[in-house]
């Protein structure tokens, strides 16, 4: 893993990138490869790499090129079918002067052109320089589980994995972007290619982007989730393979898939255990493949009411694993949170990520840089309370009379039986809203987004008012052509994976925690093989009634501990409003509420955002339990101090930025005739 970023000149009238620009774009993401640093620099591009040596620690140095030195790369990412590539190549005719997946990407491009790219089963963010076509091509993985940002003007480009290295170039101007702002409160996430930052965008997940003197710009979705068609009567899948086949083929898949993650390294790779099933059976399959020691790794909450201790214990033990927990108190999100912002480069609407922050930095100080991790399967598999909850409301549409169906989610959400009627009825009331449009394309997700936009009442009249002048992206008109042709299940799936999951659980969640403290996360539910064949598989094998992940239980029967299998789900959360009031609130957290930042800064109405402030530390003072707290006011205070601090570390104090200090040991400079390589 590593951080990438650069500058092209498209006319060739622009001065090259200064020696001093590539070195802030690099300091600016060290954190994201601290071992080694390089830079490539001519007339017209400059290309700067902050390396995390995983793979071939002697000679897998960036950036790199092919034999003559026309075509050079800066790649951040892991190509886990290297291997096989090279051999394919090398019998083509291709010569290697490394053992690195890196140069795999070039020679692969070399040979394939942009066709390449689909070859490839990993994790990754190219940037591919043709110094003699003067052409830059710039690629991102199918789901983006690896940043790429692009800024565009007057025949420049910029890109970086991170923001903070385009906003290296102070020629840049730093705006919020308002239908970021929107995206963020409807999906939870912006939808690439939109950002936050107005200017700057982010590379779509499944895409190619080229950039070429003299040429207008390209870009091509490569790949995209796509479903078995179903027939139109029954709206089951035909031809289908036994459930019997399915679990035999998907126990083989996700064992490559580890095996792969766990071996293809050559630094140990540990992993992490959240005492839940996905986790469980990658760290089962990551110890079944490992021989000698196996480390784990584990949050612990100190509020019960999100710990999972005693299912990650028992999971470690029967791993017999060398196991490290870090626990988490309410304190200590609040004290982390800045950073946490800092890094997601977005607001956020949950404080879950401020936990996985602190874990990789325990990961890093074990001086591990690679952990396996269970993310994808929820998305795969058919996973979270969204698909059974639409389920259910489809359930309910066809009877909206009933009064038995509302019944349902009482198995869903267990506290509602036992909750007061009146409670109970509401809820009941909110689940039949909109299930007269059970035909609507994003039924499933209607009653989340409709949540969650019930919080733009924070938003300031300046940005209410441009956004009713420039309305936001409507995910409905880029839905594929086939997608009213998969079942149910599958069209659900498709828009999980492209909204909460590649812009925020991968991302604020995934990548951008762990590389905050130089750990790559290695995903084997996201592998391209995986992916495809859960795809595949019908509907009933995922979600059987109410039972989530049915196949993949089946797959961890007699592997993992029943009691983990059998657990009812329980969604990683985290404390939130709660971590952020009470007698020993931390100052900032006043201070981005206050009437001065709320005004000056222009995003929030000061009224309203120091209502929700007020309720919340009255609440705390008075000691009431925290789930007093609506979700939305939950929602609502994460949302407004992620976003008010993503605007104090990126445009109002910018003076305060710091990054650490570095030498470049890999130089390649055709302006000035040097070439320096460690």
């Amino acid at each position: 893993m590593c951080g990438i970023a650069g500058k092209v000149n498209l006319d060739g009238r622009s001065e090259p990138p200064s020696i001093e620009l590539l070195q802030k774009m690099v300091r600016s993401i060290t954190h994201r490869g601290p071992d080694e640093f390089g830079y490539y620099r001519d007339e017209h591009a400059g290309l700067v790499h902050a390396r995390l040596s995983i793979i071939d620690l002697a000679t897998g140095q960036q950036p790199l090129s092919n034999e003559d030195g026309s075509l050079w790369i800066v790649f951040n990412g892991e190509i886990f079918n290297y291997i096989e590539l090279r051999k394919d190549l090398l019998s083509r005719g291709h010569r290697f002067k490394t053992q690195s997946d890196t140069e795999v990407v070039v020679h692969s491009y070399e040979e394939w052109g942009k066709e390449c790219f689909p070859k490839f089963n990993g994790q990754w963010a190219i940037a591919l320089w043709d110094s003699l076509r003067k052409k830059l091509v710039l690629c991102r993985d199918r789901v983006g589980v690896r940043p790429l940002f692009v800024r565009e003007y007057n025949n420049q480009v910029w890109f970086g994995s991170e923001i903070k290295a385009i906003f290296a170039d102070s020629s840049i101007p730093r705006r919020i972007n308002p239908q970021g702002i929107e995206q963020t409160f409807t999906y939870w996430g912006t939808i690439a290619p939109t950002s936050v930052f107005d200017g700057i965008e982010e590379l779509r997940p499944g895409s190619i982007r080229i950039y070429q003197t003299g040429h207008q710009r390209q870009e091509k979705i490569y790949w995209q989730p796509s479903f078995p068609i179903v027939t139109d009567s029954s709206r089951t899948q035909p031809n289908k393979i036994t459930l019997k086949e399915a679990i035999e083929e998907l126990d083989a898949k996700l064992m490559q898939a580890t095996k792969l993650r766990m071996l293809r390294a050559d630094v140990p790779v540990g992993s992490y255990l959240s005492g839940g099933l996905d986790s469980s059976i990658v760290a089962w399959m990551g110890r079944k493949v490992k021989e000698g020691e196996f480390r784990t790794f584990s949050i612990r909450f100190a509020d019960a009411e999100f710990d999972e201790t005693n299912y990650q214990r028992r999971m470690a033990a029967t791993l017999d694993s060398a196991h490290e927990e870090i626990t988490v108190t309410r304190a200590d999100i609040a004290k982390a949170f800045p950073d946490v912002i800092y890094h997601t480069e977005r607001p956020i609407l949950r404080t879950a990520p401020a936990p996985l922050f602190l874990l990789s930095k325990l990961v890093h100080q074990a001086g591990f840089k690679a952990v396996l991790t269970g993310e994808g399967a929820d998305e795969m598999l058919a996973g979270y309370d969204i698909f059974r909850e639409a389920k259910i409301r489809r359930f309910m549409a066809n009877l909206p009379t009933s009064k038995i169906r509302p019944k349902l989610f009482d198995r869903l959400y267990p506290y509602l039986a036992r909750s007061p009627q009146q409670t109970k009825g509401m809820a009941v009331e909110f689940w039949k809203r909109g299930i007269k449009h059970v035909g609507s394309p994003t039924f499933s997700h209607e009653p989340r987004w409709n949540t969650t936009s019930s919080l733009k009442k924070f938003l300031s009249d300046e940005i209410q008012n441009s956004l009713k002048s420039n309305p936001q992206y409507d995910i409905i008109t880029d839905l594929p052509g086939e997608f009213t042709s998969w079942d149910s299940l599958a069209q659900a799936q498709y828009l999980e994976i492209m909204t909460l999951f590649s812009n925020y659980i991968i991302s604020s969640q995934g990548d951008r925690m762990l590389m905050a403290h130089s750990v790559e996360g290695r995903f084997p539910f996201l592998d391209a093989d995986l992916i495809e064949f859960c795809n595949s598989l019908p509907a009933e094998y995922k979600l059987i009634g109410l039972d989530e992940k049915n196949i993949l239980k089946r797959v961890a029967a007699g592997k993992i501990p029943d009691d983990i299998i059998k657990r009812k789900k329980q969604p990683y959360r985290a404390p939130d409003a709660a971590s952020f009031v009470g007698e020993n609130a931390l100052d900032y957290v006043s201070e981005m509420f206050s009437e001065k930042f709320l005004s000056e800064f222009g995003l929030f109405n000061p009224k309203t955002a120091q209502a929700l402030f007020t309720k919340c530390s009255d609440i705390a003072r008075k000691g009431t339990n925290n789930n007093i707290l609506s979700n939305n006011d939950n929602m609502g205070f994460v949302g407004i101090l992620s976003t008010q601090l993503l605007f104090f570390k990126f445009i109002y104090d910018i003076n305060a930025e710091k990054f650490n200090s570095f030498e470049f040991t890999t130089i390649v400079d055709r302006l000035i005739d040097k070439v320096r390589f460690k």
